[in-house]
């Protein structure tokens, strides 16, 4: 009997620490999610970069969508933009 109690007491704090080890996991993640969550809103809630009121010229134009394509990519590479996100973004800008 003392060896049948001592597996079921083995077996209980296995399970114990298992579940402990899986609730702060889950709980970590949770707030991975959130804070990528509450970053998508920020991006959201940014205003899209005014149209310019002058022409400019071909050079100019092309100077300045490629620095908007860096800073898309910089926010794809942050995890900010997911790749649904920056292909729009990238289309908009080029299309």
């Amino acid at each position: 009997m003392p060896g049948l109690l001592r597996g079921v007491a083995r077996t209980a704090v296995i399970a114990g620490t298992a579940t402990a080890v899986s609730n702060r996991v889950s709980r970590r993640q949770a707030g991975r999610w959130a804070e990528q969550d509450s970053a998508r809103q920020d991006v959201d809630q940014q205003a899209p970069a005014p149209a310019p009121a002058a022409p400019q010229s071909h050079a100019d134009d092309m100077t300045a969508k490629i620095d908007q394509l860096r800073q898309l990519a910089d926010l794809k590479a942050q995890g900010v933009l997911t790749e649904e996100e920056f292909a729009a973004q990238k289309r908009r800008l080029l299309g």
